[in-house]
């Protein structure tokens, strides 16, 4: 059986299979496509043609919005998760073809290639499989097998072998030269052999890889002398769990722990297991067919001992901590780019006049006041604090510019002195006249997160020139508050810190699973043509920063948009790029009434004939659910555009330009709840969520110090996972459990018997340093099944999340 590679694809199939037997190159190319599109199907629950027309649109250079928004006939509808989940697969599946290729060219050229080994390589469904199969013929160094069969001993190694019942020693003797001195030296080449055999072995590989998978113990130590210095891990000094089942935190904390020399980390396999022969030596004796009665039994017996002891234990171990971080890795990025979704997609408070304070104590804190598109309108500093103390100057300054900008709205940024700052503010509203009273603005504290490196960044240095870096982060406060998506996607999302241990992960993956979060939010949104910045639209489907910039740079040259066919005038925007961003930018109060809406340019006409039905004027239509609602959506199908369109634009013809994000709402801290110390056990109080875990729920209740509501505590139900309950940007009701003023930790709960029978949020250790709010979870002992009540950890809030709750 031959296998033709696809130069073109990076592919190789079996030639000789019913489905490749073809020589035409764009034949069999197609039917590597069909295979490639089977098995994703398959994994992402679809039909093979949704996945053959996914992957042809992506081919094709079409977005993951714009294929999930616009192409529903072509694909039946994939949504973009499911769009996602393809897309890394594909890259994977066409990586392992490719991988597979050089590896039959490798053996090929070394002229062992048969075809049972020709066969295996096809039948291998993962790089791991390829691996091993390509193991016995990867070049190598010169090893003790190597000089052994030099030595004329590899037909020693094959006659032990294939001969149980004569003893070795005895047969070691007829291969003794002057290289091989003695039968000892014979005997221990023979065993080089073998092993080197046994360990190369790729089936017998794949079983002891899964004994290990279901058996195999995660062991962590602490380092001799490394007690003191490493108390943030003591937790972990001494401590075992299945490696199956130790979760994404814990693996990960253990993980820096090894990297920072305070933890030893190994696998123990078999540890429970008293008998003399352990199961994994017992299954390299099976594979070789060793009993124990024979000479030549027990003689390799001894080699499958030492075979697992000096080769196979550690290569195995290496692969399964590998598997392990890489579990842990994925499972936090999935984490951070679910908060971050949630985030982003954060209720807007929408354009209103807005004033950002960024508080500081001794540097004073900083004013910025931006009208309702954010353009910043005036800009102050003030000292309430000490050295200066200058309360009563501090409160004159902010009702004048409240006045003068007639002022709705006034984000708090949430760090250093925001309790103290929104006092301040709240005191000053208070003693604003009562003629004053009806326009009196709404305070609210917002996440500070990333501004510090807004305001440092070129892109804040180009859009303010002239203004002061401490300034400009008070100006991405009062922005993120009108906003939050619109301004969140000037920072890089890593620095939002809404993740687990996003530092300790591969920071490649990280970026690539972030990014796609921030496309598939400002996609989902839509963007205003006429106002969104350089950074927004960079997000658009189909746009980049270069074509971003120039849009901005026509609009600065020409004025406004009047409608989305001037984009064609943008220079290098193309009719490709058009089609794939046109439907998600938005011109509002335009000469074309469909280039507010989600509405794709191409499908006007058919619009177009849905008002025509209606009788109505397309203005008067829009948001008139009672003349669509009575509309028959098959009547409008035809060659070009399907049911699952004509229903979108029905519903977009209904509430046209409509925002998927919920309803503005903010939490209201209770007053005189300032600081920790204000704080008691069964206090309820309000506050924002601002970071989730499989763990449970970080949430500010404005004390300076985020409490956490550990997985236990969400609900009256059992909880696997604390996204079932809440997200990043909820508002919730929470009670004091208990406080760690010591440690600065606070437990909470949301449970309605929270605090009867003892229960309390377990105590976890720290995990060392993290980025801004890199809430590594407290670590626990395994999960309880399913079924079975869930049980609160006992004691307060451990040392170990003293790292996870630091704010700054």
């Amino acid at each position: 059986m031959a296998f033709v590679r696809v130069s073109e694809y990076g592919l190789a199939f079996p030639s000789s299979d019913s489905v490749f037997r073809m020589t035409d190159k764009s034949t069999l190319a197609a039917a590597i496509a069909r295979q490639i599109a089977q098995t994703i199907a398959q994994e992402i629950g679809a039909r093979p043609q949704q996945a053959e027309a996914a992957i042809a649109l992506l081919d094709e250079g079409a977005t993951v919005p714009f294929i999930a928004r616009y192409r529903k006939e072509a694909t039946g509808g994939l949504d973009d998760t499911q769009l996602r989940l393809l897309g890394e697969r594909l890259i994977y599946l066409r990586e392992l073809e490719a991988r597979r290729a050089a590896i039959l060219d490798s053996i090929r050229q070394q002229e062992k290639l048969t075809p049972e080994l020709e066969a295996s390589l096809a039948a291998a469904v993962t790089k791991a499989e390829l691996e091993d199969i390509y193991l016995p013929f990867k070049p190598k160094r010169r090893n003790r097998a190597e000089i052994a069969r030099e030595r004329g001993l590899g037909p020693l190694a094959d006659a032990i072998l294939a001969d149980r019942a004569a003893v070795p020693a005895e047969l070691a003797a007829a291969y003794l030269t002057e290289e091989v001195a003695d039968v000892k030296a014979a005997l221990e080449g023979a065993r080089d052999i073998l092993s080197e055999q046994f360990a190369q072995n790729a089936e017998l590989l794949g079983r002891l890889r899964g004994h290990l998978r279901q058996n195999a113990n995660l062991r962590a130590r602490v380092v001799d002398g490394k007690q003191e210095e490493g108390a943030k891990f003591s937790d972990y000094f001494d401590h075992v769990e299945r490696w199956a089942n130790a979760p994404s935190h814990r693996a990960l904390a253990m993980l820096r722990g090894r990297n920072e020399d305070v933890l030893a980390l190994e696998i123990e396999v078999d540890a429970e297991d008293t008998r003399p022969l352990k199961p994994v030596v017992r299954m390299i004796a099976e594979a070789y067919a060793i009993g124990d009665k024979l000479p030549g039994d027990m003689w390799l017996m001894e080699v499958a001992g030492w075979t697992w002891r000096v080769k196979l234990s550690l290569h195995l171990s290496l692969d399964l901590m590998t598997e392990l971080r890489a579990r842990a890795e994925k499972e936090a990025i999935d984490v951070f780019a679910r908060n971050l979704k949630d985030l982003l997609l954060t209720a807007p408070a929408g354009s209103r006049t807005t004033m950002g304070l960024d508080p500081g104590i001794r540097t004073g804190v900083k004013v910025a006041v931006v009208d309702g598109t954010g353009k910043l309108l005036a800009t102050s500093t003030v000292y309430p604090f000490q050295p200066k103390n200058d309360v009563r100057g501090t409160q004159a300054e902010l009702a004048r510019l409240i006045r003068a900008h007639k002022v709705d709205l006034i984000a708090i940024g949430n760090g250093t002195g925001s309790r103290e700052t929104e006092k301040l503010v709240a005191e000053m509203l208070a003693a604003l006249p009562a003629s004053e009273a009806g326009t009196k603005p709404l305070k609210v504290v917002v996440s500070e997160a990333g501004a510090s490196v807004y305001s440092a960044s070129a892109l804040a240095a180009a859009e303010f020139p002239g203004l002061d870096v401490s300034l400009r982060g008070a100006v991405s406060i009062a922005r993120r508050l009108q906003d939050p998506l619109a301004e969140l996607v000037k920072i890089d999302p890593k620095s939002i810190g809404v993740g687990q241990y996003q530092h300790d992960v591969d920071q490649y993956h990280l970026a690539r699973a972030l990014d796609a979060v921030v496309e598939d939010a400002v996609n989902a949104v839509g963007v205003d043509l006429n106002t969104a910045s350089a950074s927004l639209l960079a997000r658009v489907s189909g746009l980049g920063t270069a074509l971003a910039e120039a849009v901005v740079a026509h609009r600065d040259a020409n004025g406004p948009f009047a409608s989305r066919k001037q984009l064609k005038d943008v220079a290098r925007l193309g009719p490709r790029t058009f089609e794939q961003c046109a439907g998600f930018l938005r011109i509002r109060d335009g000469a074309e009434p469909l280039d507010a809406s989600a509405v794709h340019p191409e499908a006007y006409g058919v619009a177009r004939k849905i008002v025509a039905a209606c009788g109505h004027d397309l203005r008067s239509l829009m948001g008139d659910s009672a003349a669509l609602s009575g509309l028959n959506p098959a009547a409008f199908v035809d060659e070009r555009f399907g049911l699952p369109t004509v229903r979108d634009i029905i519903a977009e013809l209904d509430k046209p330009g409509r925002d998927p994000r919920p309803a503005f709402k903010t939490a209201t801290f209770t007053d005189g709840i300032d600081d920790m110390k204000d704080l008691k056990p069964g206090m309820e109080l309000e506050g924002t969520v601002t970071n989730v875990a499989a763990f449970g729920a970080f949430v500010d209740i404005g004390v300076h110090q985020d409490g956490l509501v550990h997985v236990s505590q969400l609900a009256d139900r059992f909880i696997k996972d604390a996204h079932e309950v809440v997200k990043v940007g909820d508002v919730v009701k929470v009670r004091v459990l208990e406080i760690d003023l010591k440690r600065k930790r606070i437990s909470l709960s949301m449970r309605r018997d929270a605090g009867v029978g003892g229960a309390k949020p377990q105590g976890e250790r720290g995990q060392g340093e993290r980025g801004p709010r890199d809430s590594s979870p407290p670590p626990r002992g395994p999960r309880p099944p399913a079924r079975e009540p869930q049980k609160a950890p006992q004691g307060a809030l451990g040392a170990a999340l003293m790292d996870a709750l630091k704010r700054r």
